[in-house]
């Protein structure tokens, strides 16, 4: 069964998307909508997509799509995700999610009342080497965790492709935060309280470009979570997440150049986990857009009926609380206790 779908965004991110739906097998993208005329234009021509609009209202009505893959920026995503869910589709909705959890739990809710699935576009956890790295940990190779960090820092210039980036108030939790919370969570399950110091370090920037995350995990384990858009260093790793995990039995590194190596008594194995790039793809993008095509295949096995969403809108929340919980730490200079936090947030 072939399923139509509507992307509304056709901005710099977008293009990926649209190279992974063309290669997902039972999807295709019906039409695609932008406030800009020209973007979306571009975009139907680019990938051989009969319809462009400017009006999200009349392209739902139009096309009547099975599901909509929203790539717009947060502000608009509430709006755009209960109209596609009032049109009968399923809906895909770019990270971040939501500026507050009230907004992103109405989301919820209104996929819950159309009885269709609700994903959030979190793809690190679909990339090839944080999976084998999961499955490394899911062999009990280093025993139970007890110690990791998760690291996302470079100076690749964002702001090139993306240059609201420099005007947001609230950029690397947000932009990138959401992420490595996610992939906490794939790796560790969920944590039970945080910490967090943030800095903004390149001139010219409204939000902060760096921070600094402790996490205490409910398994009891320690994670810290660190980011920068600001750090020199020669190559640029741009855009790998590099994790160490310890534990009794050994410990478990991803380095640069997608080299995986399990350090235990005795000696060192190494994998080298680099997923190849795909046909339409670049590097050093190709980790990151692999994890995008993986990811829209599995939400076609979801419509499918033979998966549940990873991650959907529910599993978010908890996603987006830590980030929200992040900025309250740095402001306050204290431990948000998670669980209590959700709770205050109407």
């Amino acid at each position: 069964m072939m399923r139509r779908g509507l992307l509304i965004g056709c901005g710099f991110f977008a293009r990926n998307h649209m190279h992974g739906w063309a290669a997902a097998e039972g999807a295709e993208i019906a039409a695609v909508c932008d406030l800009d005329e020209n973007k979306a234009k571009a975009m139907a021509r680019d990938f051989g997509v009969a319809q462009a609009f400017t009006d999200a209202e009349t392209a739902l009505r139009e096309i009547q799509p099975d599901f909509v893959d929203v790539a717009t920026t947060v502000a608009s995503h509430r709006m755009l995700v209960e109209m596609a869910f009032a049109h009968g589709a399923a809906v895909i909705c770019q990270k971040p999610f939501a500026g507050s959890l009230a907004d992103a739990q109405a989301m919820v809710d209104a996929g819950a009342r159309a009885g269709k699935p609700l994903f959030v576009h979190e793809n690190f956890r679909w990339q090839v080497p944080l999976i084998a790295l999961r499955d490394k940990l899911s062999e009990g190779v280093v025993g139970d965790p007890a110690f990791a960090r998760v690291s996302f820092r470079h100076r690749y210039d964002v702001y090139a492709g993306q240059p609201y980036l420099a005007e947001v108030e609230q950029f690397a939790l947000m932009d990138v935060g959401l992420h490595l919370f996610d992939v906490v969570r794939f790796l560790f399950g969920d944590s039970a309280d945080l910490h967090c110091r943030t800095q903004s370090r390149k001139p010219g920037i409204a939000g902060e470009d760096t921070f600094l995350a402790t996490l205490r995990q409910k398994s009891g384990a320690v994670v810290s979570v660190d980011c920068s858009f600001y750090t020199l260093e020669i190559p640029d790793p741009f855009p790998q997440t590099l994790i160490r995990v310890e534990g009794a039995d050994g410990t478990l590194d991803l380095t640069a150049g997608y080299q995986l190596n399990l350090h235990r008594a005795g000696g060192v194995d190494r994998w080298d986990v680099e997923p190849a790039v795909p046909g339409w793809g670049e590097k050093p993008w190709h980790a990151v857009q692999d994890s995008v095509a993986a990811f829209e295949r599995h939400v076609v096995r979801v419509l499918d009926g033979k998966e549940d969403p990873q991650p959907s809108g529910a599993h978010n929340l908890g996603t987006l609380a830590m980030a929200l919980a992040a900025y309250r730490s740095a402001e306050t200079g204290e431990t948000v206790t998670l669980d209590d936090f959700e709770e205050q947030v109407p």
